[in-house]
């Protein structure tokens, strides 16, 4: 299947729909078989109520029931409020379908990636105008314009290298379309041939996954973690914080402000405290409460580069010691808007910790989204969430077909139109 009637697919979400609606059959049928069960036990002990009440009729008549009126009055009154809970119910149930649905999400990063999109699409779209053949000044021009999206230089190089073997490949002679062939050729290098690389390495149910936080101050770390924490809660998971960036004024009591607002418990000791301490108190609370996931926050910045690395090999080694195979994820955050700044700050914590996966903030922010594939390609680090917006739910799982259809969507939309006639014709 070829890459436009892929995103045509992930646009309409009929694929993904459909696999909505069979878990949502498989999870009402498995509600239906509970209340059946729930129903035969009532039905059970109802019966045992009424052969133990049984009593002689004389009895019953000496001593008749009455029904006082304000208990009457009480139980209509409670209907209503028994309404308008079912109502909520399926109010919060239908936005969480719409909050996960396919449409929704390939919306959010069309809308996320507006800003690159205005500065690089549109030189893409001018650059194309103007030249109506594929040549090697078409190929110059373009590989200007990548470098400055910070797509960074090595994978431009290799971009242009692999579209000219394209496009010798398939004797294209037009630049009509050729956006579509940038767009498969950009999501092939950052999936460099692997699959489901953005998945998070969860345990499963019954067991805790540890997910620890890494990062410098000041690229919304903190704000990340409580935007995971909630999207967790959404999809049932039982949530739980750490409080381990113990240097930083006030760093304690942001997690507690976002750790009310979604409504998990947030593990944290004094200001100064030791952070390996402090994870070890979250992860045995964890273990005691039955937490599904724990989330931890550590320091942004110490000292120096080697206080920096002592610290976080020290809260792994801990995390370890306490959960086997722990932390299952190490996610570092990064500041868009940083462009090639954030490059530098990667490499080092890569050398700090081993870090699974980048999650990429503010990239709603920042006209050189395409820092993205700079990060995948240089550091060979998948990028596994990206923050679209300010809103709770506009920090996004990566998918990388979504990304550069958020690069080119204007040109990518008359393409899949396009396709659709054809399709029709045939």
């Amino acid at each position: 299947m070829g890459f436009l009637q892929r995103m045509k697919e992930k646009l309409t979400g009929k694929k993904d729909e459909e696999q909505l609606e069979q878990l949502e059959e498989t999870n009402e049928a498995d509600a239906i078989e509970d209340n059946a069960e729930i129903e035969e036990s009532q039905a059970e002990e109802t019966t045992k109520v009424i052969e133990s009440a049984e009593k002689p009729v004389k009895e019953i008549v000496e001593e008749p029931e009455v029904i006082e009126e304000p208990v009457v009055e009480e139980a209509l009154e409670e209907l209503p409020t028994i309404v308008e809970e079912e109502s909520e119910t399926k109010e919060e149930s239908e936005q969480k379908r719409h909050w996960f649905s396919p449409a929704a999400i390939t919306e959010k990063f069309k809308h996320g990636l507006e800003k690159t999109r205005n500065s690089f699409s549109s030189k893409v779209n001018d650059l194309v105008a103007r030249y109506r053949t594929v040549d090697e000044e078409f190929f110059e021009e373009l590989e200007e314009l990548l470098l400055q999206a910070d797509v960074g230089f090595e994978t431009v190089m290799q971009l242009i290298d692999e579209l000219e073997m394209e496009v010798k490949r398939k004797n294209i002679k037009s630049t009509d379309g050729i956006q579509a062939v940038i767009s498969e050729k950009l999501v092939e290098i950052y999936e460099q041939g692997e699959a489901d690389i953005t998945d998070l390495n969860m345990q499963p149910d019954g067991e805790l996954t540890v997910i620890l936080f890494v990062g410098v101050n000041g690229v919304g770390k903190t704000t990340t973690i409580g935007k995971l924490a909630h999207r967790f809660e959404q999809q049932g998971k039982k949530v739980m914080l750490a409080a381990g960036d113990t240097f930083r004024a006030g760093a304690i009591d942001q997690l507690q402000v976002w750790g009310d607002r979604v409504g998990v418990e947030v593990i944290k000791q004094s200001e100064g405290s030791d952070p390996a301490a402090v994870m070890y108190d979250a992860i045995n609370a964890a273990k005691n409460r039955g937490a599904d996931i724990l989330i931890c926050d550590t320091a942004g910045r110490l000292q120096n580069k080697v206080n920096l690395m002592n610290e976080l090999q020290k809260v792994h080694r801990v995390i370890e010691r306490e959960v086997p195979g722990a932390p299952h994820e190490v996610l570092l955050a990064l500041d868009a808007t940083t462009g090639q700044n954030a490059l530098v700050q990667a490499k080092t914590f890569k050398e700090a910790t081993k870090v699974t996966g980048i999650v990429l903030t503010k990239l709603d922010g920042t006209a050189k989204g395409g820092i993205v594939l700079a990060i995948r390609n240089q550091l060979h680090i998948p990028v596994k969430f990206v923050g679209l917006g300010e809103k709770m739910d506009d920090l996004q799982p990566f998918d990388a077909e979504r990304y550069v259809y958020g690069l080119f969507a204007d040109s990518l939309d008359k393409q899949i139109d396009e396709l659709d006639e054809q399709h029709k014709d045939v």
